[in-house]
């Protein structure tokens, strides 16, 4: 039997959010502005990787993408619907994200990463900086995630082999439009594991390994 501090040890090395949140906000629930776009070299995501201006997008790559897009969307959903109610506002340790909180926090940067990187803004009514934190009931959280895929999906679908290929910035480097969506895609399936380990932790069984 797995006793609880390697659990929550476990827990803490799944949630990155958690460390990178607490330090720039105080915690989970300060809720502050998206990270810019021009952030420092210590900034998460594309800040660290090799730009390789030559490499180019394979041609079916929109097709690949919205198929890994939509099936890591499809877990994230139907966990945010195993996950009981009184599970959203659970944290494995206190200043660390709770589940709403990882949740909101996919949902905010499918609205950043358009935004900043690939002119496309979110809706009018969506301030996605004040959902991490803010948005914590289970029957706010699945529809305000399930909003932010769509709004990635139906773009990306609109996207030309062009738009794909035009230079962007992000994380103060250039790269092309399409390596942005490999970091859109990356950040969400990186929360998923997170989801999956908070579920795991309150015996919840993720629907797809049922």
């Amino acid at each position: 039997m797995l006793r609880p501090i390697p659990l929550l040890l476990a827990a803490a090395l799944l949630c990155p959010l958690a460390a990178r949140d607490a330090a720039a906000q105080g915690s989970s629930s300060d809720v502050g502005a998206a990270p810019d776009a021009t952030a420092p070299p210590d900034a998460p995501g594309l800040s660290h990787a090799t730009v390789r201006p030559d490499v180019t997008a394979p041609p079916d790559f929109r097709e690949e993408f919205l198929g890994q897009f939509d099936a890591s969307a499809r877990k994230l959903v139907a966990l945010a619907r195993a996950m009981p109610a009184e599970t959203f506002d659970w944290r494995p340790m206190e200043g660390v994200a709770s589940v709403a909180d990882a949740f909101m926090h996919i949902a905010r940067y499918n609205y950043y990463y358009p935004e900043v990187a690939l002119g496309v803004e979110a809706p009018e009514d969506v301030e996605y900086e004040r959902l991490q934190g803010v948005v914590t009931e289970k029957e706010r959280v699945i529809p305000i995630l399930e909003a932010s895929m769509e709004h990635v999906r139906s773009h990306v679908q609109a996207m030309s082999p062009t738009d794909l290929e035009a230079p962007t910035r992000l994380y103060g480097r250039e790269v092309a439009k399409w390596a942005v969506l490999l970091q859109l895609v990356t950040h969400m399936n990186e929360h998923l594991g997170q989801e999956i380990a908070y579920a795991r932790m309150n015996r919840v069984v993720p629907p797809w390994s049922r």
